[in-house]
């Protein structure tokens, strides 16, 4: 259970969801060009609601619910914050039922060259676990300095890219007719120190008006009925886990649809033991924080 949700919060944060080689062969832009280019987020509130899809194999799996609570806001010109709730149970089917409550904060620089973190997990009556930090982008590196779970110092790969890249640069994608990304990533999960490879797989277009087959609250919204969204499948991989030979198979996969503001829809998580759906229930444009304008 614990894996389950240290991992979904920071995928999450659309999510979704990095500097990097791309098998889409984009230029490497720094989040500011990208920015620049027409990938521009909006500031929302989004509230979805958990439940299980199905169980795989000997997963223990019986049931889950739950909801995540995620706000967005923030412009080119200050960075973006997201702050991110996630409470679920999970129920094994024997009468054991594990309930985890996750809250995490971050903020990142709109150029990729900052990002701060702190994400705080508790499970049932435990103790709770908390990770804390900051990754700055030098020279050609990544130094990340945890104050959580306990001081240290870290340095990851410089062509690793923080959540919010990682969406800009889906988008951007997405927007150039491409329909892979690889890219790799860098959230401070886990304990902190974990760099993830990803592929992402981009859908065919979805245009304006057009709703689908599941409808909520972000198709209905009039600002969000023009927009563009593509359906887009992330798959995350450990980066240096040791693997057998062959093809590896991905730590967990998240499947959402991506607006061209940054908001997601539709979200199905993988976990290939078991899988969560998250539906969007409400959507908010209103209380949150107004970005400040570029001077």
């Amino acid at each position: 259970m614990r894996h389950y949700s240290r991992c979904s919060a920071s995928r999450l944060l659309p999510w979704f969801l990095t500097t990097i080689v791309a098998a889409a062969s984009l230029p490497a832009l720094s989040g500011a060009a990208y920015a620049a280019a027409g990938v521009s987020f909006l500031s929302h509130q989004a509230l979805y609601n958990l439940s299980l899809v199905k169980s795989r194999g000997s997963s223990s799996i019986n049931g889950a619910r739950g909801r995540i609570l995620y706000k967005f806001s923030g412009s080119a010109c200050e960075g973006y914050t997201s702050d991110f709730r996630q409470v679920s149970e999970m129920d094994n089917g024997e009468g054991e039922t594990t309930l985890s409550d996750m809250r995490s904060t971050s903020w990142e620089d709109a150029e990729g060259k900052a990002y701060r973190f702190k994400i705080v997990t508790r499970a049932n009556d435990s103790d709770q676990s908390e990770v804390d930090g900051i990754a700055e982008r030098k020279g050609g590196k990544i130094t990340v300095k945890l104050k959580r779970p306990v001081a240290k110092t870290v340095t990851i790969d410089g062509k690793a890219v923080f959540p919010t890249e990682q969406i800009q640069r889906i988008i951007a994608a997405a927007k150039a007719g491409k329909s892979v990304l690889e890219l790799t990533v860098y959230d401070g999960s886990d304990n902190g120190e974990k760099v993830y490879n990803t592929f992402s797989v981009i859908g065919k277009p979805i245009r304006g008006e057009a709703t689908g087959s599941t409808p909520d609250p972000s198709t209905a919204n009039d600002q969000m009925k023009t927009l563009t969204r593509w359906p887009v499948t992330v798959s995350y991989y450990e980066r240096g886990a040791p693997h057998t030979s062959g093809e590896q198979t991905p730590n967990y996969s998240i499947s959402f649809e991506l607006f061209e503001d940054g908001v997601s829809r539709a979200l199905v998580l993988d976990y290939n033991d078991f899988v969560i759906s998250g539906k969007m229930d409400k959507f908010d444009l209103s209380d949150v924080r107004s970005a400040k304008p570029c001077k």
